[in-house]
């Protein structure tokens, strides 16, 4: 089985002047990317996105921002498959907490069950307390973590609270986050040797030296094993931010360790074919349009893993 996680960096579809048009790969706090001469990119930048993933040849793909089902029903049908991507029969974009549209989905060639949102759970429905500052009625995710089965694996993607602006205030926020996949987990599977799972996604970790333990660390060995930590160290990052030049690793891809016994072949790989060029730690030749900024296929590089014997 062939898995890819991707942040598609905010794919909505929006009927303009009486037109079905996507939104590019840009973020509205940019300004140079919301000018008329940005946003006449924004298609070239969704060819680009279902490009990229066309490239991966996934049985199932996690993506992270998709406004919602419509989007990515059309996006299925219009770009990806005219990228050549076989059809993927199976697609789930259930609505999340994030009020800009910034939710989970799911393509999955494979049939998909035990479907779960978790955009409703609260603190108190795990045992757990609010961090200082919360209101303990507020859900634990800010976008979602999304359940699902595949075989016999069972999936939770997740997309974490971001550290911008404020680093130290987002912190709290997503350790809770991680506790309560850590807690979903331990829920499903109790304490079964043979379970076989995996969490992925944007976990919005900052990459970097600090003196703050990661906030992710419930869900980071040994109580799972960091499939990413299989590739070289120089190839561990997956996101680049054009304003300040900077690299980063927000995504991952956590396995349960009989999942990661059962499959030791599983190294992952970032497919940067879609990122800036001017991202120059990557040594991979760009797909032919992409530009020194935009196009882009997003502002993170998809991450695919094969799964051999599932």
């Amino acid at each position: 089985m062939r898995i890819v996680t991707f942040n598609v960096q905010n794919l909505r579809l929006r009927r303009r002047a009486g037109h079905l048009r996507f939104d590019g790969a840009r973020d509205y706090d940019v300004p140079d990317d919301n000018t008329s001469e940005g946003v006449a990119l924004d298609l070239a930048d969704r060819r680009l996105t279902a490009a990229v993933l066309a490239s991966a040849d996934a049985d199932v793909i996690c993506l992270q921002e998709v406004f919602d089902l419509a989007t990515l029903d059309f996006f299925h049908d219009h770009l990806l498959r005219h990228a050549g991507a076989q059809s993927y029969p199976h697609r789930i974009c259930l609505p999340g907490n994030d009020g800009g549209g910034r939710d989970l989905a799911v393509l999955s060639r494979r049939p998909l069950a035990q479907v779960r949102s978790h955009a409703d759970l609260t603190p108190d429905m795990l045992g757990l307390s609010s961090p200082d500052g919360l209101r303990a009625d507020m859900p634990v995710f800010r976008r979602d973590c999304l359940r699902f089965q595949v075989g016999d694996l069972t999936l939770f993607h997740c997309h974490f609270k971001a550290p911008w602006p404020d680093l130290e205030r987002a912190w709290p926020v997503r350790r809770l986050e991680a506790i309560a996949v850590r807690k979903l987990v331990e829920r499903q599977f109790a304490t079964d040797p043979t379970a076989l799972w995996m969490i992925l996604g944007d976990l919005n970790e900052p990459s970097g030296p600090t003196d703050t333990e990661r906030a992710i660390a419930p869900l980071m060995p040994p109580f799972s094993v960091d499939l990413l930590a299989r590739m070289p160290r120089s190839e561990r990052w997956t996101f680049y931010n054009v304003q300040d030049d900077h690299y980063a690793c927000p995504d991952a891809v956590l396995a349960s360790p009989t999942l990661a016994q059962r499959c030791p072949d599983a190294v992952p790989r970032v497919l940067r074919a879609g990122l800036d060029r001017a991202a120059h730690r990557a040594m991979e030749t760009r797909l032919a349009d992409v530009g020194a900024h935009r196009p882009h296929a997003s502002d993170h590089a998809a991450i695919v893993v094969d799964l051999f014997g599932l």
